[in-house]
Parts: structure tokens; sequence; C-alpha cells
């Protein structure tokens, strides 16, 4: 992830905070008939000392943190809401968005929306065509190309320069057209750079092979099966957005869902919402984005601690919204902030490193 360079200094920050004397009270989270079963925190046999000190300087300092959930055995075990923000408050997801459209990606190839992720683009997207820049090079994007961000396209959100960048585009009045005219920089399949226009052609894929919206789509065959109805697509550019554009605004509590399906490898109650192994190669690295393993929308982040490594299957989205998945301690945590354009949106990464990680991985 960009700027993971940088965590070190709310490495230092977290160690600070947590020794601030403060009171918090832990609650175990409610049962609410939405498909969580919940325990409590007490009954988990580990020391809560950093969780309780962590939690008490949240609440009395500065930050930017809006909710932080933590998920053990299938299990809601922490759920804490902050600055104003409650259990029912829908988040703005943002980039989180572009994984939960790789499980879409999934089940359009289970259920033969699409045949494989390694046929051409052009096979699927019967419109528009790319009208400019044309290039030998664009007939050989293909689906996996969009999703490990190696179209070849100018398309790089990191790089103000790129013709491609996101906030760019967002000025254009066919976001489409506009990506499939930029110039090819590079050969497909060869570099990744972090690319939101190829995420959005995939979401366009789906809808035009499935005859859906990427909205009706996801509610047909993943959100009615997990319980989720509270939820809506938006953006936040004044100009009308395509819905295949539009990025998904949930509650905290549906967010652990998309982690707790992806812990269990597509599973939810029992039933396969998308196949085993869809789940296994999408979170598995295939490429590399400014030095961090990335899959198909999903990043693999390691984080080190009681001198063991643990790899995350982490969604990330600008301004502190992550799932956080590690298999090993079958755990998920979910945070949303509001750190927008800021790097205390990686707060989150030394609560883990710091709280819950020394916490759960040293349970008796």
């Amino acid at each position: 992830m960009k700027n993971m360079a940088r965590l070190s200094i709310f490495v230092f920050l977290m160690g600070a905070m947590c020794y601030g004397q403060t009171v918090y009270e832990y609650s175990q989270p409610k049962e609410r008939d939405d498909g969580w079963k919940t325990n409590n925190l007490r009954s988990q046999k580990v020391d809560t000392t950093r969780i309780y000190q962590l939690f008490g300087q949240v609440l009395n300092g500065k930050n930017k943190l809006h909710s932080v959930l933590l998920v053990q055995n299938g299990q809601l075990i922490i759920e804490e809401y902050f600055n104003k923000n409650s259990v029912d408050k829908l988040h703005d997801l943002r980039s989180t968005t572009k994984s939960i459209r790789s499980i879409l990606m999934g089940i359009a190839i289970d259920k033969g929306f699409v045949a494989q992720i390694d046929d051409p683009i052009s096979k699927y997207l019967k419109k528009p065509v790319p009208a400019k820049n044309m290039d030998k090079g664009k007939e050989k994007i293909t689906i996996k190309h969009l999703l490990t961000m190696s179209s070849g396209l100018d398309c790089n959100d990191w790089d103000k320069k790129s013709a491609g960048q996101e906030d760019r585009v967002y000025k254009k009045k066919d976001w489409l057209q506009y990506t499939l005219d930029l110039p090819m920089v590079n050969e497909p399949g060869t570099v990744s750079n972090y690319c939101s226009m190829g995420v959005v052609l995939l979401a366009e894929i789906i809808s035009q092979t499935s005859g859906m919206t990427i909205d009706k789509f996801a509610e047909r065959h993943l959100f009615d099966h997990l319980g989720i109805a509270d939820l809506s697509w938006g953006h936040t550019s004044d100009k009308k957005v395509i819905p295949s554009g539009k990025r998904l605004y949930m509650t905290s509590r549906d967010m652990a869902k998309i982690g707790q399906l992806v812990l269990n490898r597509g599973k939810w109650n029992e039933k396969q919402i998308v196949s085993e192994k869809w789940i296994v190669e999408s979170t598995t690295p295939k490429t590399k984005i400014t030095g961090m393993d990335y899959g198909y929308l999903w990043w693999n982040i390691p984080f080190r601690t009681n001198n063991k490594e643990f790899v995350a299957k982490v969604a990330t989205g600008n301004g502190g919204q992550y799932i956080m998945i590690f298999p090993e301690l079958d755990l998920v945590a979910v945070f949303t902030g509001g750190a927008y354009n800021s790097q205390e949106d990686k707060l989150p990464f030394a609560i883990m490193k710091d709280i819950f990680l020394p916490t759960f991985s040293g349970k008796k």
C-alpha cells in the first residue's frame, strides 16, 4: 500500500498513547438479528490491558477513527464507534469497494457470465470501444490485467501526471471511453500501477455480461445472501456517475461480513456464495504495487509481532476504511475513519500491530 514505509510514525504515536490514564468501559456487542453472533471479550482468555488503554485514549484524544470492530472465531467481540459515529451509519468505503468488486467478478465467473480471466476485455466489453491512441497492445488487455492493475494503460492514481489519474478522469464526461482511449505506456501484464478506472471497466464487464447494473448484480448474487440490505452506491463527483463507477456505502458490521466471507473461503452460514477457488486465487499475491504484494484487488500485508509474522488479506480505502483478515488467527478486523488524504489513515495498522495482534496471537 502507498506510503506504508511511514507507518513507523504511527507505531510511535500509538506507543505513547497506550499508557495514558483514562477510563474505558467495555460492553459486549449487541445481538441485532443481522446474522452476527456476539461474545464477550472477557471470555477470550486474553490480557485486555492494552485494549482498554487504547480505547481510553481514542475516546479522550484527537483522532479521526470512526469505528473499530473485531471478529474472532465467527463471533463479534469488539464493536466501538467514535467521533459521533454509530452502528447504523453508512461509511464511504472508497477503494475498499475494489476488493468487493473482485468478489463480484468471481461470482460472475461462477455463474458463467465470464468464461475466464485470461480472456481479452474486448470479448465482453462491447461498448464503448477504443477510438484514440490505437495500439495493438490494447487488444491484449485481459480481465486478469485489470484485476492486477497491469493493463499497460497510462493510468496511475498515485502519479498526478498520469493521464488516467482518477481525479483527472472524474472531470471527463464519459469515464469508460476516456479510459479506453488512454495511451499505452507498458506491455499488458508487465507493470502494475494503482488504477481505479481499470476497476470501473471490470464492473462494466460484469454489468454488460449479466445484463444487470453492478448494484443489482451485487444485491442478487452477494448481499442478499449475506443479509446486507442497508447500503447505497454513490460518488463524490459532482457529475452524473454511471453505476459501474459508483462505490459502496456500508455499515461497519456489514463490512465485517465481507471479511468473514473471505476468511471462510467464500462461505456464509455454510452456504458457498463465491467459489473457494476464486477466494484463494484472488487473495494470493500475483504482482506488486509500490513494493507491496497484490492479488486480484486484495492486498497482502505482513505484520510482525511476538517474533512471528502474520500476513493479512486486506481491503483498503482512503480515509481509513479497512477490512483485515488474518486466517491464521481466525480473525477479522474492520476500521472506518475520516482521515482522507492523510497519513493518519494508517493508524489502524499500528493498532493491529501494537495492540490486537500481540493480544490475540498470545491467546492461551
